[in-house]
């Protein structure tokens, strides 16, 4: 089971990686995480653990397990008869311009049921990063970044 999302950024490929890296605020751009904790410490390296937690979805932990610096980084969370995957990649089309996409993977019998039950919300979320995240590296890039959530209705938990 596979949903993905993608949005062009009017920003740099290095400052969109910054931020998107800065798992620990992304609950400040964005409505789809009340809660994102590094329990290994800050910065996304292999084997680093992060708490996430979202409306409307039990807390989970999600341990990266491939890096590449300034272009992509996967994570993966398991539970009992699932493993989800997310790819978060940054490609610059030009200086000033960057594309990023976004992947969830779901895998295993439960993950291919959870990932069907979900799939609207979970489009939905990839959704509210992508504009969020959008909108936090160009505010940033015009030098006028603060903190805020991404603008939309989500539901809170």
């Amino acid at each position: 089971m596979i949903t993905d999302s993608s949005i062009e950024i009017d920003a740099p490929a290095g400052r969109v990686w910054d931020v998107f890296v800065d798992v620990e605020h992304w609950s400040t751009w964005t409505a789809s995480i009340n809660v994102a904790r590094a329990l290994d410490g800050p910065g996304i390296e292999v084997g680093k653990r992060f708490e996430i937690r979202q409306p409307r979805f039990p807390k989970l932990v999600w341990e990266v397990t491939d890096v590449e610096p300034g272009r992509s980084w996967t994570w993966r969370q398991r539970s009992f008869g699932a493993e989800t995957r997310a790819t978060h990649e940054v490609v610059a089309q030009d200086p000033d311009r960057t594309l990023v996409r976004q992947r969830i993977e779901q895998r295993g019998p439960l993950g291919v049921v959870g990932g069907l039950l979900t799939r609207r919300l979970t489009r939905r979320y990839l959704d509210l990063e992508a504009r969020g995240l959008k909108a936090r590296s160009e505010r940033a890039q015009d030098g006028t970044a603060r903190s805020e959530r991404a603008i939309d209705d989500a539901p809170r938990a």
